[in-house]
């Protein structure tokens, strides 16, 4: 019997200290090297980080925070943008012999850490009715299975191809071109789950879905209203812009709800 879907939460080596003043800086930038050393390798990770966010190179998959049109920091990245660099590219691979020595129930019980630091799956892999343990499985019958599985439907519209928005536009475009070509266009990705919800109340209230300012707005503004996030942990790229806008001039007020 498998535990429940939600993977548990190891809380180890836990240190209480005063808050930190900084959340830039050369400290910033070290902590960023090391994920980044530990997953790729410091001359393929270096060489992600400097592309990262650059005029020719490519945009961060953590987070949507927009890339200025002018000049740019070569530092245009977070810690939290670097450690997703990190494990895009990562030189750790995994085969069926990891799968052999870890049960389906075993893998369950480890943190999304530990399976993410363990590295990219090397081969397609199935796990048959009443298996408990994956077994690998060619790329010719994957797809013959995935196949027969999708003909034997009664209607395309059956089918729900989820995706992640971390993909690249290339490999989105190509999907949704075989989903299409199926029959249907049930192709939900990450951000319906993560903005659904923000989508919609925008719309009941400014009367649109996303975001209506540009950079240049935030920076050239005379007051500028942050309410429930610290910029300096959940959106550090925004600190750049901040900082721009107390150097036109702009007033920040920033709102706790929870005080």
């Amino acid at each position: 019997m498998l535990p429940d879907a939600e993977p548990p939460r190891k809380l180890e080596n836990l240190e209480r200290s005063a808050p930190k003043d900084k959340a830039v800086g050369t400290k910033a930038v070290t902590n960023s090297l090391k994920h980044v050393n530990h997953q790729a390798g410091p001359t393929r990770g270096a060489q992600a980080l400097y592309r990262m966010n650059q005029k020719g190179g490519f945009d961060c998959p953590s987070c949507a925070w927009p890339d200025p049109d002018g000049e740019r920091s070569r530092f245009e990245f977070c810690e939290n943008g670097a450690k997703a660099i990190a494990t895009e590219t990562t030189k750790k691979r995994i085969g069926p012999e990891f799968f052999a020595e870890h049960s389906v129930a075993e893998l369950a019980e480890q943190t999304d850490f530990w399976l993410n630091d363990a590295g990219r799956i090397a081969t397609p892999m199935v796990l048959e009715k009443d298996g408990t343990h994956y077994q690998p499985i060619s790329w010719d019958d994957a797809v013959a299975l995935i196949a027969e599985e999708l003909n034997a439907t009664e209607s395309p519209d059956e089918g729900i191809f989820y995706t992640s928005g971390r993909a690249s536009n290339e490999a989105a475009f190509l999907y949704q071109l075989f989903v299409r070509q199926y029959g249907t266009n049930n192709l939900p990705d990450c951000s319906n789950m993560c903005h659904e919800s923000s989508g919609a109340a925008l719309k009941q209230t400014v009367g649109i879905g996303k975001g209506t300012v540009t950079l240049e707005d935030i920076e050239t503004t005379d007051c500028l209203l942050v309410i429930g996030q610290n910029p300096g942990t959940n959106h550090p790229r925004m600190l750049t812009s901040l900082e721009q806008t107390v150097l036109n001039g702009g007033k920040i007020v920033s709102v706790n709800p929870l005080l």
